[in-house]
């Protein structure tokens, strides 16, 4: 059964859930940007969602600036500190490093990112101010980083903006649901702060929006951007799912968040359903709060699961175990409780991107847990978003111009998960710099 871990314990926790890799020195900061070649093409900036001019920074640093390089982050990402912790810099900047070519080793521009926007941060140092009212205003929905993201770029170019967030602290994704060893609640809530540093946004938390209210927004203001992200985890779809010591993934990385570490709930045998970095997060987790035995059981096999490499070898270091080709077909229960579930042998028949999965008749197997976790990914808000006028929707996802971030209802922009059904921090950033730009060239459109 889950239960808070012990009040002893508190100091211990926050240790555990220590950042995995350290702030660099001034010295150790210079030593890693001249490892960099200052490639005239760039490929890490390419790679890069929001196109951060990487080696620029990098040789900002070099020369012992950083409030220069941290300066050249947030023009291009106002959330570059979160980024630097919380991107999979592997496949994105560092995997398109040349020294990851030639030397097996790129040039660590997370760390080299994440130093240089702490830098400005304990420096307390603002880069940008609101740019001269044109009597515009805009509505965001959703204080996500595509929502402040966009909300901060309209301040630039001096619109009025109101964002609606519907939870209690603002930053979505960004401040709930990112696994706590990567950065804590109150870094994220820093960040927040940060873009609120402009001035004239009128953040309204514990403001949820229905449909009414966006066609009401519609009318009274002159823009509007949907920023909602998604909802709850996607079902299992098998008996016993809504049993005592079900949880939902992100319920159970939000508690990490919302409440002191030693508070939080964890099983001593937890067992997450789904291949997925969401699923990896849950599990480093739950090690962390002191689960004995934390196994993550995936349909597919090891080349097919969607979670990166990097996460991969973390659950290893962690000794998370992997059950492989495992189908749920019920929650065991016990006691009118969960106490496991009981699984099908998977294969593939096929080969390739065409090979189906079936499962294997009488290859019936139970793995036993007293906290059982799905990780199957996030829902769409089908009911909002399908009752939306003139909103068009492509299997879930909200349908954008993707040079504008315009929707097929006039004057709804949109950005972040709900056009994506899930993405990166930093895919989320840029949406919400288009949909911006895209604002205000139809504002500006609109005033000749």
């Amino acid at each position: 059964m889950s239960k808070p871990a012990p009040q002893n314990h508190a100091s211990e926790l926050v240790a555990r859930f220590a950042e995995l890799e350290p702030r660099f020195t001034p010295d150790e900061a210079v030593a890693e940007a001249a490892r960099c070649l200052f490639c005239y093409d760039a490929p890490c900036t390419r790679a890069c969602p929001t196109h951060i001019d990487v080696p620029k920074f990098i040789r900002q640093i070099l020369h012992k600036n950083p409030i220069g390089a941290a300066e050249t982050i947030f023009n291009a990402n106002i959330f570059g500190g979160s980024c630097a912790r919380a991107c999979p810099t592997e496949v994105l900047c560092e995997g398109a490093c040349v020294d990851n070519t030639l030397l097996k080793s790129p040039v660590k521009i997370g760390r080299l990112q994440r130093f240089a926007c702490d830098a400005a941060r304990d420096k307390k140092v603002q880069f940008f101010e609101a740019g001269a009212p044109t009597g515009k205003k805009v509505a965001v929905i959703g204080a996500g980083p595509a929502g402040l993201t966009c909300a901060h770029e309209l301040r630039k170019r001096g619109h009025a903006v109101t964002v609606f967030e519907a939870r209690e602290m603002p930053g979505g994704i960004n401040t709930y649901g990112i696994a706590y060893y990567k950065y804590d609640t109150q870094f994220a809530l820093s960040e927040v702060e940060h873009v609120l540093e402009i001035g004239g946004i009128d953040l309204r938390v514990n403001t949820p929006v229905k449909a009414a209210d966006i066609a009401k927004m519609l009318v009274e203001y002159d823009a509007v951007f949907l920023g909602v992200g998604l909802g709850r985890t996607a079902s299992l779809g098998i008996e016993g799912e809504d049993l005592p010591g079900v949880w939902e993934a992100l319920d159970f990385i939000f508690q990490t968040h919302t409440m002191p570490l030693e508070k939080c709930s964890c099983g001593k045998n937890v067992l997450v359903i789904g291949g997925g970095n969401t699923a990896v997060d849950v599990a480093t987790a739950a090690v962390r709060l002191g689960a004995e035995q934390v196994t993550i059981a995936y349909r597919r096999g090891e080349s097919d699961m969607p979670a990166f490499k990097y996460e991969y070898e973390l659950t290893k270091l962690d000794g998370i175990a992997w059950e492989f080709f495992a189908a749920p077909q019920r929650v065991v229960s016990e006691g009118g409780k969960a106490a496991g579930v009981e699984f099908l042998r998977t294969k593939l028949v096929g080969e390739g991107r065409s090979a189906k999965l079936e499962t294997i008749a009488g290859s019936n197997f139970v793995l036993a847990a007293d906290m059982i976790v799905k990780a199957l990914g996030q829902e769409p808000l089908l009911d909002l978003l399908k009752s939306v006028p003139g909103l068009k929707l492509d299997k879930g996802k909200v349908v954008i111009d993707r040079a504008t971030g315009a929707t097929s209802a006039p004057k709804l922009f949109a950005g972040g998960d709900c056009i994506s059904k899930g993405g990166e921090v930093v895919d989320a950033v840029q949406q919400g710099k288009i949909a911006a730009g895209g604002i205000h060239a139809m504002l500006g459109s609109a005033k000749r």
